[in-house]
């Protein structure tokens, strides 16, 4: 590979995404490890929380997950009894709920999860932080409908 080539696919978007989600998971990871919970983990329980009880394939559209990624990352929280999984009237769909004890989990974690909120807002900027959720937002949907942005 010439060093032209390596140059460019330093900048790629793909890495450059990759590297801040890296740097933010490790930071929201950090600040929730009091709660036992990782942040995507977090992300998973307030999800399920705000829809539930609610099929595993709507939760994973919702969060733009691949569904059996979405399914790994939901056993070690049915396994410690944060998330009940239970049949759905069609016997192929399967509903997610918190259980007493993921509720008390998420209810736990919420403060430090606003902390650290708090704290990448600080550090941001009112202004970069509302234009960066507009641009990651605006960036994901059209990712997903796969288009690409013309500069």
């Amino acid at each position: 590979m010439k060093a032209r080539e390596r140059l460019q696919a330093m900048n790629c978007t793909c890495h450059h995404l990759r590297m801040a989600t890296r740097s933010i998971t490790q930071f929201y990871d950090s600040r929730l490890r009091p709660s036992g919970l990782r942040g995507t983990q977090f992300t998973v329980l307030a999800a399920v929380n705000e829809v539930g009880p609610v099929p595993i394939t709507a939760l994973a559209q919702g969060l733009m997950m691949d569904r059996t990624t979405l399914t790994r990352d939901i056993k070690p929280l049915q396994n410690r009894g944060l998330i009940q999984v239970v049949r759905g009237s069609d016997r192929r769909v399967r509903l997610l709920s918190l259980s007493d004890e993921g509720r008390q989990a998420l209810g736990n974690a919420v403060p430090l999860w606003e902390t650290a909120q708090e704290e990448i807002y600080r550090s941001l900027g009112k202004k970069t932080w509302k234009r960066l959720m507009s641009d990651l937002d605006e960036t994901a949907e059209r990712a997903a409908k796969g288009k690409s942005r013309s500069h």
